[in-house]
């Protein structure tokens, strides 16, 4: 078995790829792990939002490890799963893993799973529309 072939692979449907910029870095040169998050929602959310059909907003994140920083240099990959749809919520999980451009090796580096309600224009929750 090659070492590819244990490698763990990423979960879920890649919704986003962005390449970090040096303004979103923290002052030890690394990726601001804020930033990472705020891709985390643009991703799961793009996800709720097709479930939905609409207009969408996070009500939880829970549980956000970061299990190792983001560098300069490397893509950051976002990838979504529904894990729970309920009568108006859509839970969606997202692993973020980071893709060195020097060598294409992937690695993990954060996940959370994040809620999301359906929403009228008004704001108000509303059911999500049922599937045939």
């Amino acid at each position: 078995m090659s070492q590819l072939d244990d490698s763990p692979l990423p979960n879920g449907k890649l919704v986003l790829r962005i390449i970090p910029q040096p303004a979103n870095t923290n002052s030890s040169g690394d990726i601001s792990g804020g930033w990472v998050l705020l891709q985390m929602d643009i991703a799961a959310e793009e996800t709720a939002r097709s479930v939905a059909k609409g207009r969408v907003a996070m009500v939880a994140c829970e549980g956000a490890s970061f299990l190792s920083p983001v560098k300069m240099g490397s893509a950051l990959c976002c990838y979504t799963k529904i894990t729970d749809i309920g009568k108006s919520s859509v839970q969606v999980h997202v692993e973020v893993w980071t893709q060195n451009p020097q060598d294409d090796a992937r690695r993990k580096v954060c996940d959370s799973t994040m809620v999301y309600v359906a929403i009228e224009e008004s704001g108000r929750i509303r059911a999500l529309p049922i599937n045939d």
